[in-house]
């Protein structure tokens, strides 16, 4: 039973780190580095090679947050040992204390993301990732909608081409940047795949090319108010207009263990695969104690379970692994996958 698993279709498999912790790990000190264990060693990098020596699964990549102010030395020292790991590495650029959808937030906004930008062409980075289109856990009643949410919208498309034009960036690496939108409470305006995709057709629209991307997460889906046939629909409309981006297989509500999902991640990671278009699938799970997490257990309750059951979050990261490969791999036997 401990024998390794195969991952039989052409796909990048990986994990979103975000069990390792925010507070204590992801997010940088004062200072900007990032923590280290007693042997020096990045956290971050300690911790991904836990996972990839308890992973029955050779999985190929990670996908990394990146806050404003990290060190330079510290972010150039984690892309080489995660690829030393043998892990293709993608960035998500945070963002916090600016509102991209306020004109006059733009400077701030262009601020903070840049230098993310400029790192993952450095490193010769393919994809960039954000969630940089809201404000998390903003003031309640300030969802927009109608006129309102077009300027929101537009704004958001200027900022990002902005810094897209400012940082160089077509003719790069950089050959997709993928949008992350969230589920209601986390975001208050692009808070389903529908407004999503909105956002991502206008930014694409302006660029006039299909760079930006939207990401499919299937808890921000099952926590979003719209049905799975709802979501189905709306990934095969992405994926038609060439704006399909990553997986993330979350599970709603807990964002625990892969098995309290309750059908979302097998449901909308098969309409995913069965476009055609699917390049990349993360598991990802965040730590039920995470300081940096405590709005999220104020708003939902559920979040904070504790849904290992009795496992270490690297052997419960590691069975989340296990489970995609084996979905992913029956994907390809029943043909909704292509070879």
């Amino acid at each position: 039973m401990n024998q390794p698993i195969p991952l039989r279709p052409s796909i990048g498999l990986g994990v979103v780190p975000t069990h390792l912790r925010f507070v204590g790990c992801l997010v940088p000190d004062d200072s900007g580095r990032y923590p280290r264990n007693d042997a020096g060693e990045i956290k971050i990098v300690a911790g991904m090679r836990e996972l990839v020596e308890a992973s029955r699964v050779p999985f190929n990549c990670v996908q990394i947050s990146v806050f404003p102010g990290c060190d330079d030395g510290d972010v150039d020292e984690m892309i080489e040992k995660l690829r030393a790991l043998g892990l293709d590495v993608d960035l998500i650029m945070m963002l916090g204390g600016v509102d991209p959808k306020n004109p006059d937030d733009e400077d701030g906004v262009v601020e903070q993301l840049l230098p993310s930008v400029k790192a993952a062409m450095k490193h010769g980075i393919g994809t960039i990732s954000s969630t940089s289109i809201d404000v998390w856990m903003g003031p309640e009643g300030t969802g927009l909608s109608g006129e309102a949410f077009e300027a929101a919208v537009a704004q958001n498309v200027k900022v990002h081409l902005r810094i897209i034009e400012e940082a160089g960036v077509i003719g790069s690496s950089v050959k997709s940047w993928q949008i992350e939108f969230l589920r209601p409470g986390e975001f208050q305006t692009f808070t389903n795949i529908n407004r999503g995709r909105a956002l991502v057709q206008a930014a694409n629209a302006k660029l006039g090319q299909k760079f930006f991307k939207l990401i499919t997460d299937a808890a921000h889906c099952g926590n979003s108010g719209l049905s799975i046939e709802e979501n189905v629909e709306t990934i095969r409309a992405l994926a038609a207009d060439g704006e399909l981006g990553a997986f993330h297989a979350t599970p709603p509500t807990t964002r625990g263990c892969l098995t309290t999902d309750d059908g979302w991640i097998g449901a909308l990671l098969a309409a995913a695969a069965g476009t055609g278009q699917l390049e990349k699938v993360y598991v990802e799970m965040f730590h039920h104690e995470d300081d940096a997490l405590q709005p999220l257990r104020d708003l939902e309750p559920g979040f904070g379970l504790d849904t290992r059951d009795g496992r270490s979050y690297t052997e419960t990261v590691a069975d989340g692994l296990a489970e995609i490969t084996h979905r992913l791999n029956n994907l390809l036997v029943r043909g909704i996958l292509p070879g």
